[in-house]
């Protein structure tokens, strides 16, 4: 069943990007996702993906994966914001 470990780390980087947009201080958009249904939906993202590193590897290894993956996304998911955001004022500059 190799196809779940790419399901799970997409769904530990959905987990971390519902979190991370349920923050007021966010950079994607505006406003912030409703933070209760986001952090309900991005905890239940990590729980499914922690799972399923959980079916596929041994216990240690699948802690390291998912502690890992979460470090990596959530580190990654604002600089991917403040990029979003870089782009859509280059565009709106250029008009």
């Amino acid at each position: 069943m190799q196809a779940l470990v790419p399901v799970s780390l997409i769904a530990m980087f959905l987990g971390c990007f519902c979190i991370y947009r349920a923050s007021p201080n966010q950079r994607w958009r505006a406003t912030p996702w409703p933070a209760l249904r986001a952090r309900a939906a991005g905890i239940a993202l990590l729980a499914f993906g922690g799972w399923g590193c959980l079916r596929e590897f041994s216990a240690v290894a699948a802690v390291f994966v998912f502690c890992t993956a979460v470090m990596l996304f959530f580190c990654l998911v604002p600089y991917l914001g403040a990029l979003a955001g870089l782009r859509r004022s280059d565009s709106n500059e250029t008009r």
